[in-house]
């Protein structure tokens, strides 16, 4: 059995491998007496150590106000897993389907939105599922890990880990043996991205680049599906948006680390032969889900009595998204899962052409914002303030819509929620969360 130490082998520190004893250089009277007829080198010297000694007094320890000033920070994975000795023992076991013909699934991003609700579902099927999540403070990390405890409740081992250690990664994929990975952790949001670009390069690329590097050198290779975006349609006009339309004009930097990352895929699976499916997700909603969505805050505004900004574009025109509930996009991703076809490489090294899919998974009905906050209205039962503005140039577009016709065709996605249905589960479970002390209504 692999042990503990190796994954973190990084970690540890420069030893000698065979310390011997320490010989110094002579020291001769002729460098001594060159050393006190050069006051200049001597004042430089005393000046020098006591620059050091400042540094070492005055430098902050590791967790002060200081070392915390990051406008992103994850909570440590090591520091708690060092401390589990069992992490093989529980990773396996929560692996471990329940029949001989169910699956063993990675789910990146598992304390995110859409991925609690993927692990569960996949769980409650009889799949085995390990999780992996940074905990990253884009959003209220309170509810992330109210989402892990529903994770926890049903079996499923989350990882408090970076997607870009890639030696856990390595580890943990070759200690496992996944048969498939569901790749859902990324840096989220289209106009954070103004404030922290980074993060987007961070996770959605190197990130990615990370868990693809892990797979291909994978003994035994892992199917992988991931998380795309109906951002990269961009500053398409026409509509609804389908898998065949360009996508190379991003109109924002998030949707150009999801275009990145289509484009990465299919490298990939060119040339180490990774069986690779991208889902382009639209306006995905509902319980648990992301403070920084629209109807989220909307809800959480409209009930302390805050004004709320609704965007319009140019000549008032329209502002429409293709709202899709939550158990229909889970659907989906378990489809893609399900029809994913071997990856054909064996240690980065490719035996034959591999399946390579991208979907739209969409509602086709998209509905204007206006329309949102007016359901919003009678579902919380209270009239919103209202001031409407000009869709601001930080990469929102006007309008999504989805041609799922290829989803539908072959993966057998069909959604049925509407979007009144879906707001009234959510702010049945916001209602219930955010009034409870306990916070554990699912």
């Amino acid at each position: 059995m692999t042990q503990l130490k190796p994954i973190f082998s990084h970690l540890d520190p420069i030893i000698p491998s065979s310390p011997g004893k320490f010989k110094p250089d002579k020291f001769s009277v002729y460098s001594f007496h060159r050393l006190r007829f050069h006051p200049r080198l001597a004042l430089w010297s005393i000046l020098s150590v006591i620059f050091i000694l400042l540094f070492f007094c005055f430098s902050p320890p590791d967790g002060t106000a200081s070392a915390k000033r990051r406008s992103l920070r994850t909570t440590s994975y090591t520091s708690r897993e060092r401390l589990d000795g069992n992490w093989e023992v529980k990773a396996r076991k929560s692996s471990r389907p329940r029949s001989k013909t169910g699956f063993s699934v990675l789910v990146t991003g598992a304390a995110g939105f859409i991925g609690t609700h993927v692990s569960i579902a996949l769980k409650r099927r009889g799949d085995g599922i390990v999780g992996l999540d940074n905990f990253n403070n884009y959003y209220d990390t309170g509810l992330k890990n109210a989402r892990k405890a529903l994770l926890d409740r049903a079996g499923v081992y989350v990882f408090e880990a970076d997607i870009n250690d890639a030696v856990l990664l390595r580890n943990l994929i070759e200690t496992v043996h996944f048969t498939h990975v569901m790749h859902l952790a990324a840096q989220a949001g289209v106009r954070y991205a103004m404030q922290n670009p980074n993060s987007y390069i961070h996770s959605n690329v190197n990130g990615f680049v990370s868990l693809l590097e892990a797979c291909k050198n994978a003994t035994l290779q892992p199917r992988i599906v991931w998380a795309s975006s109906s951002s990269v349609y961009g500053l398409n006009s026409k509509v609804p948006f389908s898998e065949k339309d360009r996508t190379d004009q991003p109109a924002s930097l998030y949707a150009a680390t999801k275009k990145a990352g289509e484009e990465i895929a299919h490298t990939y699976n060119h040339i180490y032969g990774l069986s690779i499916t991208g889902l382009r997700f639209f306006t995905v909603y509902g319980p648990w889900g992301r403070p920084d969505m629209a109807y989220f805050f909307f809800t959480k505004d409209i009930l302390k009595g805050k004004e709320i900004k609704i965007f319009e574009g140019a000549d008032h025109a329209t502002v429409a998204r293709d709202f899709t509930y939550v158990d229909d996009v889970v659907k989906g991703c378990l489809a893609a899962l399900d029809t994913a076809k071997k990856s054909t490489g064996n240690g980065g090294k490719k035996k034959g052409a591999a399946q390579f899919r991208i979907y739209n998974l969409g509602n086709t009905s998209p509905v204007p914002v206006v329309k949102l906050v007016d359901i919003l209205e009678k579902l919380l039962k209270v009239k919103a303030k209202k001031k409407m503005l000009p869709i601001p140039r930080n990469g929102d577009v006007l309008y999504t819509h989805a041609n799922i016709s290829l989803a539908r065709e072959e993966l057998g996605y069909k959604p049925t929620t509407d979007l009144e249905t879906g707001l009234k589960k959510f702010v049945k479970w916001y209602l219930r969360y955010y009034g409870s002390k306990k916070k554990s209504a699912w």
